[in-house]
């Protein structure tokens, strides 16, 4: 293989290797996990259409069930972080129905819990 031509395969791979880069990189990006207020909004349309049969959702409002703690009482825990609560959406639960719930979905229902909690 003469120079010249491995100077332009060089290229070539560095020219592909360059956009796997930016294709993960963007793709990345838009999986990120979501914040702000779009989130907040998305996660409480989630706990109404998935929680609210058991939990109350909304500060005030009465739950179903003595055993289901509400979503203000979980957000004011000391121990209640994203992270925890991530946790927890990947946990089975004997008291809870076993929903399948993806990460974006985890991060905008820990987006809204969280934004419930009182300073």
């Amino acid at each position: 293989m003469s120079h010249s031509a491995r100077i332009y395969l060089g290229l070539a791979l560095l020219v592909v290797l360059s956009l796997l880069f930016l294709f993960s990189v963007v793709h990345t990006a838009a999986g990120a996990p979501r914040s702000g207020p779009r989130a907040v909004a998305e996660g409480h349309r989630l706990a109404q259409a998935w929680c609210q049969s058991c939990h109350a959702v909304e500060p005030g409002m009465a739950g179903w069930f003595d055993e289901a703690p509400s979503f203000q009482a979980i957000a004011d825990r000391s121990g209640t972080t994203a992270l925890a609560l991530k946790v927890f959406w990947r946990t089975s639960h004997h008291n809870m129905p076993n929903i399948v719930i993806l990460p974006e979905q985890a991060d905008v229902l820990s987006a809204y819990i969280l934004s419930l909690r009182r300073r």
